[in-house]
Formats: C-alpha cells, sequence, structure tokens
C-alpha cells in the first residue's frame, strides 16, 4: 500500500521538487494551499504533476483548517515547508513573517498532536538562523545568532519542533538547509534575478543589473537534490536535526560571473552594485558542514555550483524567447 504525503508550502520551489520526487516513489500527495495562492501553481505545472496531486484549501494561521486537512488525508509524512520565505521582505513585513513564517509551524505541530495523527513530520529550517557565524563552516551544534525577521522567526520553528519532539515523542525532524536553487526559484531571491538579468540582457532587454552586496557568500545547491534529505529524515528510526548543504561557498560575485560567462558576457559591463538593496543586518558568509547526512543519511549534493547556474540560465534564455517573463513565484504559502 502506498503512503500518504501532506504538504504545506507546496506551491513553492521546495514544495513541487518534492511532490514529484514524492509521485516517482509512488506516494499519493496532498498539498496545503491558501486562497490567495490557489492561482499560483505554475511549477506543478512546469513539472507535469498538477493534475497528480491533491490540492487541499486552508491556511496555515487556522489550526482548525490544519486539523481537518489532516483529518482528511490521513498522512503518514507531513512535511512543513511554507513560509514568507524571502529574506530581504521580512523587514517591511516581520509581523506576517513572524504568524506565518514562526507561528505556522506552531499551528501544524499543535494539530498533529491534537488530531492524533501519528505522521512523521519535517520542519523546514534554514541556514539563515545561523546568521553571524563565528566558525567557517556551520553544523548542527552551531551557535543560532538570526540576522532578520526570518531568521528569528525559523529559530521559534526550529527550537518548538526540537520542543515537541522532546515533549511529546513526535517523530519531527528538522532539515536545516543552505541556499538552494533552481529554475523554479522565484525571481525575488538573488540567485533567480542574476540569471533572469544575463538572460535579458543577452536577448538585448535590457543593459544593467542592479544588486546589493556582490562580495556575501553563500553555500548554494540544487533545490531537486535538497528534497531527497527531507525524505530519507523522515525515513530514520530515530528523528534529528540535519544541515543540508555542499560544504563549499560562493561569492554573489561569482554566481554573476558564471551566469554572465555561460551566455558569453562579461558581467562587470552589466552588474552594478547598489547600497539601498543591501540588507539592513548583513549575513556576510554561510557554508554547510553536511557531514552528519552524508554519514547518517547517506545524502550528498549531486549537482555542482556550475552546472545549477547553467541550468537556471538556460531556463530563464527559453522562458523569455517563448513565452515572455515567467509570472512573478508566490511565497510558498
Amino acid at each position: 500500500m502506498s503512503s500518504t504525503a501532506f504538504i504545506t508550502g507546496i506551491s513553492g520551489q521546495d514544495g513541487a521538487y518534492l511532490a514529484d520526487f514524492l509521485l516517482a516513489k509512488n506516494y499519493r500527495v496532498f498539498g496545503l494551499v491558501s486562497r490567495r495562492s490557489v492561482d499560483t501553481l505554475w511549477r506543478l505545472d512546469e513539472l507535469g504533476i498538477r493534475e497528480r496531486v491533491g490540492i487541499v484549501e486552508g491556511d496555515l494561521s487556522d489550526m482548525s483548517s490544519l486539523s481537518r486537512a489532516l483529518e482528511r488525508t490521513q498522512p503518514d509524512e507531513v512535511y512543513n515547508l511554507a513560509a514568507q520565505s524571502f529574506v530581504g521582505a521580512s523587514w517591511n513585513q516581520p509581523v506576517l513573517t513572524a504568524k506565518v513564517t514562526g507561528l505556522g509551524s506552531a499551528y501544524m505541530l499543535e494539530a498533529l498532536r491534537l488530531v492524533g495523527c501519528p505522521a512523521r513530520y519535517y520542519q523546514a529550517s534554514s541556514s539563515e538562523m545561523f546568521g553571524k557565524t563565528v566558525t567557517p563552516l556551520q553544523n548542527e551544534d552551531s551557535p543560532l545568532h538570526p540576522r532578520s525577521p526570518y531568521g528569528v522567526a525559523k529559530v521559534f520553528a526550529h527550537c518548538l519542533t526540537v520542543n515537541y519532539r522532546e515533549s511529546f515523542g513526535l517523530h519531527a525532524s528538522s532539515g536545516i538547509l543552505f541556499n538552494h536553487e533552481s529554475p523554479l526559484r522565484g525571481e525575488e531571491f538573488v540567485s533567480r534575478k542574476i540569471t533572469l538579468g544575463a538572460a535579458a540582457i543577452a536577448l538585448g532587454r535590457a543593459d544593467t543589473l542592479r544588486l546589493g552586496n556582490l562580495e556575501a557568500r553563500r553555500d548554494w545547491g540544487y533545490a531537486g537534490d535538497y528534497v531527497q534529505a527531507m525524505w530519507l529524515m523522515l525515513q530514520q528510526e530515530q528523528p534529528g536535526d540535519f544541515v543540508i548543504g555542499t560544504g563549499t561557498s560562493h561569492a554573489v560575485r561569482d554566481l554573476c560571473r558564471i551566469a554572465f560567462g555561460h551566455l558569453g558576457l562579461n558581467y562587470e559591463d552589466h552588474v552594478t552594485s547598489d547600497a539601498s538593496l543591501r540588507r539592513p543586518a548583513e549575513v556576510d558568509a554561510l557554508r554547510a558542514d553536511p557531514s552528519k547526512a552524508r554519514r547518517v543519511l547517506g545524502w550528498q549534493a549531486r549537482v555542482g555550483f556550475e552546472q545549477l547556474v547553467a541550468m537556471m540560465v538556460d531556463a530563464d534564455m527559453r522562458r523569455l524567447q517563448t513565452r515572455g517573463r515567467q509570472p512573478m513565484a508566490d511565497r510558498g504559502l
């Protein structure tokens, strides 16, 4: 008999890739979608799986709708991916970010407990929790020092997941994912902003690209790889927390160089740094130590940085050439 998965944030990048991954394993897949996000399922269309996913209308801030969704779908696994996930917007929308990214996890965990649902639970934690790092690499025991309302909300959700695991015996695991990108990434994120900008410039539709801090360094991987790690966590006999990343980092400037170079362009001719686009509190560098994931889960990233960037540039070139701009992505709510 096939297993059943329930995914919040199924309209986002990770939710779409996870749904595709689970369907390939013969799961029955249901996804929570708020009324305001019903028309933002283009990622499922891109992967050709929209008709194979059961859409459940609900709200992550409404525990009664979550309880009804759990009772209706009877999942074996719950993946809580929904969030206001754009770090930059969290300074302008700190209350919304806290409500969805932070408290949303409390509603989901409490719904699981009150309904008595025995499902295994995955919480999408984030490298942004580390923020102002004190070590060159971050692992599961590294101190947390978030530098944005988004990071703060993720710390709350992460710690609450640990608390429910320890207090109520839930099989609850958190994936502390470092930056993971793909052609399904929203245009507001710097990676996609760069690849789309490079494609537009190569096609003569733009001339310049304004970015913030070109020296910020991140550990970038492919989202399609990372959803496998989510699934692997819920297959373990014992739950736990796992850092997921490549173990290497690159500057935003490197991403520009590779993206523009893939199209035969010199990024220095087109990219400018605009101080107004910098974060109020910068996170200078993040780099994962994924050794626990390799040891316990047998997981490691497969798609390299240059391959990832080229994949995204090629996808944006196709979009611009065949059907214009991709609609602005939702936040996976």
